[in-house]
C-alpha cells in the first residue's frame, strides 16, 4: 500500500492509506443512485455503445444518509468553486441528463 496525505481534524490525525489499483481510478460515464432508510448505493457504471452496446459496474460506493448528504454538499461546493475558475459546466444537448444519472 501507498500511503497518501494524512487526513487531519483539530484533535486527531489519520494516517489514510491508498492501494495502487484505486490510486488509479475507474472511469464512469453513467451513475446509478439506490435508496433504503439505512443507506444510499451508487453504482458507477462505464457504458460504450461500439461496436455493440455494452455496460459494467466499475464501482459501488455505500453511504449512510448523513454521509449521502455531506458528499451532496461538498460536491456542490467544489462544483461552484470549479465554475468560478474554470466557467459554467455546460451540458450536452445529444445526451440527456438521464442517461447519465438514474
Amino acid at each position: 500500500m501507498q500511503k497518501s496525505d494524512d487526513f487531519s481534524t483539530p484533535d486527531k490525525k489519520i494516517e489514510i492509506q491508498l492501494d495502487p489499483e484505486i490510486m488509479q481510478g475507474r472511469y464512469s460515464n453513467v451513475a446509478n443512485i439506490l435508496h433504503t432508510k439505512e443507506e444510499f448505493v451508487l453504482d458507477y457504471l462505464f457504458i460504450q455503445q461500439r461496436p455493440a452496446p455494452f455496460g459494467k459496474i466499475v464501482s459501488r460506493v455505500i453511504l449512510s444518509p448523513a454521509h449521502a448528504k455531506r458528499l451532496m454538499n461538498a460536491l456542490a461546493d467544489n462544483i461552484h468553486k470549479y465554475e468560478e475558475k474554470f466557467g459554467i459546466i455546460d451540458f450536452s444537448e445529444d445526451t440527456p441528463l438521464e442517461d447519465h444519472i438514474q
